[in-house]
């Protein structure tokens, strides 16, 4: 009983000194037969000759240098061959005892010894694939002037004017010129179905219009009280940012448009984005504030309560990017005073890392398909900066902008990015490599009832 368990003792502590897939192994082998113990079967054994060979059978070849004659040598062998006395095993087995069991089999040690084909290294052009002019695009960090919609289609406002440009085809065209009392465009963002557009103003004012139809539907007034630098959509609820430091959110169905209040900057509030699950909205301002606001709290009858007042910036907070892989998981860029990008937990507001780029950061892009952030930059370099996530270590700088970037937007396919500068470009980056070709659907099965589990 001792012995046992002294064995048992050890043979666990092994087991748990191994990883998961060595242990499950060893834990197989036990289960089975103990193979290293061969039991003879005694059906299949001859006693009879078993007792002579051990008895006397042996003498000739114990001694060969006994002497005997040819013809008793000749009778000895037609003996043996008519009794079958030419066996030479004693013990008989039934089966033949099988090989040993290696503790990991030798496909899984020949895959563990194979070096792991490394994922090719994605190609990074330095260069811009296209560069479009852009007369009398503002050189103000606090407006959002690019974004590009779900239907491929990119708008950029240029001093009083909208314009759209189809990225399928390359064509331009105008959406609007807005009057000189009015304007000049102060904002632009696509709604999700990619046909609407939300255009903000610097007399204070919100106009949405139809694309396909080039049709203004209707103009937002009386909730700031002046421009209106920050945009972004949750579903059917537009979210404005004004110079004022106010946020609302506007619901574009209804008459009264107006359903929440946001109040917790002192400043202009510059960057505005909503979570992916519609739940969280983040805000930035001239006031080196960054908000975290909570959708489950809001209140249509008094300014909502931040969930999350951080203020671990030093500069104008304009750059905001949600992580599309952890939906918790918030990246902020400071202004020029500042230079960090943050990286924030929007549950607990907790700041992850920070890392200082050397520069204002503008705008701030997660790769869709890797774990890599893109960020664009004011001076001294005016670049684009690819960093891997969350080492953040530089992959990539893309430089051919003379002004700092100001603005940045993405395509649908995630793939290409564009950037509008203050020295009047616009530049196409492939950056974040070509897009994922989709596999293709499994065929159906002919059989009748396919989709019906078989009866075992």
């Amino acid at each position: 009983m001792d012995t046992g368990n002294v064995n048992s003792s050890s043979s666990s502590n092994k087991n748990r000194s191994r990883g998961p897939l060595q242990e499950h192994l060893l834990q197989r082998r036990n289960s089975r037969e103990n193979l290293d113990r061969f039991i003879p079967n005694r059906s299949a054994m001859d006693f009879d000759y078993a007792n002579y060979m051990l008895t006397g059978g042996m003498k000739g070849k114990e001694n060969p240098d006994v002497c005997s004659s040819p013809s008793s040598e000749a009778y000895r062998k037609l003996l043996a061959e008519t009794f079958n006395m030419n066996r030479t095993r004693i013990l008989a087995f039934r089966n033949k005892p099988p090989t040993p069991a290696e503790a990991i089999p030798n496909e899984f040690m020949s895959a563990a010894h194979q070096v792991k084909s490394a994922k090719p290294r994605r190609h990074i052009p330095q260069t811009s694939e296209k560069t479009l002019d852009a007369p009398d695009i503002l050189d103000d960090y606090y407006l959002n002037l690019l974004d590009w919609g779900s239907r491929n289609v990119l708008s950029i406002a240029l001093g009083d004017t909208v314009y759209l440009w189809d990225a399928s085809d390359g064509t331009t065209s105008e959406l609007v010129t807005i009057d000189e009392e009015s304007g000049p465009v102060t904002s632009v963002k696509w709604a999700p179905d990619g046909r609407h557009i939300a255009v903000g103003l610097n007399n204070s004012e919100v106009q949405l219009w139809d694309t396909t139809a080039n049709r203004l539907l209707r103009t937002m007034k009386g909730g700031h009280r002046s421009r209106v630098g920050a945009l972004d959509w949750n579903n059917h609820i537009l979210s404005t940012g004004g110079m004022d430091g106010q946020i609302i959110n506007n619901d574009v169905r209804v008459r009264a448009h107006i359903v929440e209040t946001y109040e917790g900057h002192h400043q202009e509030v510059c960057g505005l984005k909503w979570s992916a699950s519609g739940q969280q909205l983040a805000s930035g301002g001239n006031d080196n504030l960054l908000h975290i606001w909570d959708r489950s709290v809001a209140s249509s009858s008094a300014p909502t309560q931040w969930l999350h007042r951080l203020e671990e910036h030093t500069a104008a907070v304009k750059a905001l990017a949600w992580c599309p892989f952890q939906g918790n998981l918030l990246a902020s860029g400071g202004g020029g005073g500042d230079g960090c990008i943050k990286f924030w937990n929007t549950h607990t507001g907790a700041c992850l890392n920070s890392v200082n780029t050397g520069s204002q950061v503008c705008a701030l892009l997660w790769n869709k398909n890797e774990r890599e952030l893109l960020s664009s930059h004011g001076f001294t370099h005016n670049q684009l900066t690819l960093w891997k996530y969350p080492s953040m270590v530089k992959i990539a700088e893309l430089t051919g902008h003379t002004s700092r970037v100001l603005f940045m937007a993405q395509s649908p396919d995630g793939c290409t990015v564009a950037s509008a500068a203050g020295d009047e470009t616009l530049r196409f980056w492939n950056v974040f490599g070509e897009p994922e070709v989709a596999k293709p659907a499994p065929k159906t099965s002919s059989e009748p009832f396919s989709h019906v589990n078989r009866i075992r």
